[in-house]
């Protein structure tokens, strides 16, 4: 059985002597592929019960599961270790096993017994009061305790920062995240620290790399986060790569995008909040969404509604709207108009959020002056100390969350998931070294 690995996770591969291993690092570092691939030679050494856990579980079958069931299978080793999918389990023949838990179903995690080995994915999206109560969970008659976290950096102000870094407003230091920075690993108390950067997965390609360098024009708080793997202080403007273009100019763009998709989406409103309607086309090769029409009026009933809608009734659009009015949607519907509601789920507010901030360019007609109004100086809601609260807005951004719906089911590629960081057993082609 042989596995190349990258140089610089070698050694936390095979370190056991902490209990907590905190692994933070920008997009395709490899971090979560080399983490995934520690526990299951970890389980295959000796019998034990390992638990993954992620915000939402439904997220688990694309990342987590889907990254151990291909190792698995690079291993040559599927025909002794059994990948189950419902529910999502792999076991192993001396009897060790990976279960998958959300925190969005926490009634779940009351069953779990003797459980050795917590890996939490992403757990910056974890609450503070989701990890202690995994501390608990954590607990084995005999074997020794483990638990990896791993995770994107994000606000000094998330838990992770303040839990095993420094809380400065309590004056309490663990480790000087510039220390790791510069030191890339070390150990402090009963944790093992990584860092990891792009640089140190040896089997991305320079096109990755020039990608992430590229998002240090539109977005440097992503670049700080995407390439450099750093905390630091999120700037408080929500999307700093929305740019206002005159409509004649975003019209002419639109026609010179080679594979366009095309979206409508709509927020509901009545007597404070607004319906706001826009049309939108996104340029999947560039990465640029477009913003062209929109519709924003207040106080009018279902029947008006949909006179003012007409049009949308004769373009056969597909409008996608807030599934939280199923009664205007059913109207709407039964008047002729093309309409469906968007999935929500829990963290759904977050995820679009993130959606939203991956795009390169959100370019805005200059007709569209609410939208303008709302999302060109959008920013985030914050708590009674000053911290950003990351799904939440100084206002309430009508058409921001029409566009929501709109890109319902449609994600921008993100350049974390593109590579994923994932060695192969074939050699490094065009990296520099």
């Amino acid at each position: 059985m042989l596995k190349e690995a990258n140089p610089h996770f070698e050694d936390f591969l095979f370190d056991w002597n902490q209990k907590f291993h905190f692994l933070v690092g920008g997009y395709g570092s490899s971090k979560s592929y080399h983490v995934a691939l520690k526990i299951i030679l970890k389980l295959i050494e000796e019998k034990r019960t390992a638990l993954v856990i992620r915000e939402v579980y439904d997220t688990h079958r694309d990342s987590t599961f889907s990254l151990l069931s291909e190792i698995v299978e690079e291993l040559g080793l599927s025909d002794r270790i059994r990948c189950v999918t419902s529910p999502m389990q792999i076991r192993f023949p001396n009897g060790s096993k990976i279960i998958f838990k959300g925190m969005d179903r926490p009634e779940k995690l009351k069953s779990i017994n003797n459980v050795s080995l917590i890996w939490l994915e992403e757990c910056s999206e974890v609450k503070y009061a989701g990890f202690k109560e995994l501390l608990g969970r954590l607990r084995h008659p005999s074997l020794k305790l483990h638990m990896i976290l791993s995770t994107n950096p994000v606000g000094e102000n998330n838990w992770t920062y303040l839990h095993f870094f420094q809380d400065r407003m309590n004056k309490r230091l663990v480790l000087d995240d510039k220390d790791l920075y510069r030191e890339r690993t070390m150990i402090v108390g009963d944790t093992y620290y990584h860092h990891s950067t792009a640089d140190d997965n040896l089997f991305l390609p320079d096109s990755y790399i020039e990608q992430l360098e590229e998002m240090k024009e539109y977005d440097p708080d992503l670049y700080r986060i995407a390439r450099k793997g750093r905390f630091g202080v999120n700037g408080k403007r929500v999307l700093p790569q929305f740019q206002i273009v005159p409509h004649e100019q975003v019209m002419k763009d639109m026609q010179e995008i080679r594979k366009p998709i095309y979206r409508v989406g709509m927020d509901f409103g009545f007597v404070d909040s607004y319906n706001a309607v826009i049309r939108m086309v996104v340029d999947t090769e560039k990465h640029y969404l477009y913003i062209y029409w929109e519709y924003y009026k207040r106080g009018i009933d279902d029947v008006q509604l949909f006179d003012d809608l007409k049009e949308f009734e004769a373009s056969g659009e597909r409008i996608v709207a807030d599934s939280a009015e199923p009664k205007t949607i059913y109207y709407l519907k039964k008047q002729g108009l093309n309409i469906k509601g968007a999935h929500k789920f829990p963290g759904s507010r977050l995820a679009n959020t993130k959606k939203m901030k991956r795009f390169k360019k959100i370019i805005c007609s200059d007709q569209c002056e609410n939208t303008i109004h709302e999302m060109e100086d959008l920013v985030y809601a914050t708590d009674k100390l000053g911290n950003i609260i990351p799904d939440e807005f100084g206002i309430d951004p009508h058409t921001f969350e029409a566009i929501w719906y709109g890109l319902d089911g449609y994600e921008v590629t993100d350049l974390k998931e593109e590579a994923q960081g994932r060695p192969s057993s074939a050699r490094p082609q065009g990296r520099r070294r």
